[in-house]
């Protein structure tokens, strides 16, 4: 089992890079234990990239909590109405999941 998270594996980035390795599984350019490979060194790397002092912005957000949920250490958050709150900027919505995870350093359990 991976020591990272895969949940950023759904995010925009993280489909584009599937959809992307599934094309050249299929047309035979790689493997499939590379593109796993690939798909583990890509969590590794987002998740080192956002625990890092490279990643400064803030957001103040505000909203109804429809519900909550915690399993592995793992939250995952419901939000109804948010107005994030960004330093020039102001974005709102009609409904947010937030999923929230502990930071883990390599070899950590």
């Amino acid at each position: 089992m991976s020591q990272y998270y895969e949940h950023y594996r759904k995010s925009s980035i993280g489909l584009a890079l599937i959809d992307s390795l599934d094309e050249l599984i299929q047309s035979g350019h790689i493997n499939p234990q590379l593109a796993m490979r690939v798909l583990a060194q890509f969590d590794m790397s987002i998740a080192e990239a956002f625990g890092s002092s490279r990643v400064r912005n803030r957001v103040n957000f505000k909203a109804h909590l429809d519900n909550y949920r915690s399993l592995d250490d793992v939250w995952t958050f419901v939000l109804s109405n948010p107005t994030f709150r960004f330093e020039h900027d102001s974005v709102t919505a009609e409904k947010v999941k937030i999923v929230a995870c502990k930071a883990r350093v390599p070899g950590e359990t």
